[in-house]
């Protein structure tokens, strides 16, 4: 269609007909996100506050419906690349954020804890010389004030305001200590996300929302013991991307019950679903 075929089209949104209105977006639906510039310069030009409304929802759910199949196509893909699993669950609430805002961010404090590395350096000596960076140069720390905000789930935020929940915090650890050759990984513990580094015989913890705080075995038994939990494997070893970004979409949906907005909830549940169950979801 050319432009002004679509202008033409997206202006019969508000007809009366209620037929006509309804194929009418049917229509715009199946062109996908393409459309979106176009919707929004009829917002942009119409004073109709209810037209805008509709517009508005259309938007959003053209957004969320690429959001939900890139989604599924980073795990299909084997959800290879963390930084682009985590822009995705940025682009929920942010979605004109950029991939290379993130890798960005990434890149400069890679380069500013590479210079601070030495060869053959202790696996302790490694992890404090990045928590000196990370901690005290750059002055990361955990987001204690709003917890539970649903930005506290958006890394391009963590990455600018250098405040972050465990999760956000310790991609961004991680994915550094990784670039760096440090066999860093992430562990689902409950009620918080940590870090393991794990080489051979090697293997202690990281509590990256404590500044880096390194624990042993002993620390994680005694943990999960204060809980009530049995001890299991998925509480001492390294999880997959895909399971932490299953964690980033939880942790998100959780975020919005807190703050009773059930609808967002919903949806994030939903982008969950997608990429936890075998099923397509509808």
């Amino acid at each position: 269609m050319t432009k002004k075929e679509i202008k033409a089209l997206i202006s019969l949104l508000d007809d009366i007909d209620y037929e006509v209105a309804s194929h009418v977006e049917g229509k715009i639906v199946s062109m996908g996100e393409g459309i979106i510039p176009f919707l929004e310069e009829e917002w942009e030009e119409t004073l109709d506050s209810d037209l805008q409304k509709k517009i508005e929802d259309l938007i959003h759910n053209l957004q969320f419906d690429g959001l939900l199949q890139r989604l599924k196509a980073w795990k299909e893909g084997g959800g290879l690349d963390l930084i682009e699993g985590m822009w995705l669950v940025n682009t929920y609430l942010y979605p004109d954020v950029e991939l290379a805002t993130l890798t960005k961010g990434i890149e400069q404090l890679y380069f500013d804890a590479w210079t601070q590395m030495k060869e053959n350096m202790h696996p302790y000596d490694q992890v404090k010389a990045l928590n000196n960076v990370l901690f005290r140069e750059k002055r990361f720390s955990a987001n204690t004030k709003n917890f539970h905000s649903p930005s506290n789930s958006m890394m391009h935020l963590a990455l600018e305001t250098k405040r972050g929940n465990p999760l956000t915090l310790c991609v961004i650890y991680l994915t550094i200590a990784q670039k760096l050759d440090m066999p860093v990984y992430g562990v689902n513990l409950p009620n918080l996300f940590i870090l393991t580094y794990k080489k051979g015989d090697v293997q202690f913890y990281i509590n990256v929302y404590n500044k880096g705080l390194m624990l042993s075995k002993t620390d994680i038994d005694n943990y999960i013991l204060q809980l009530n939990l049995n001890p299991v494997d998925i509480f001492y070893e390294p999880c997959s991307n895909l399971e932490i970004i299953k964690r980033a979409l939880r942790n998100l949906a959780f975020a919005f019950e807190k703050t009773n907005d059930l609808e967002k909830a919903t949806e994030v549940t939903k982008l969950l679903t997608a990429i936890t169950d075998d099923d397509p979801v509808i």
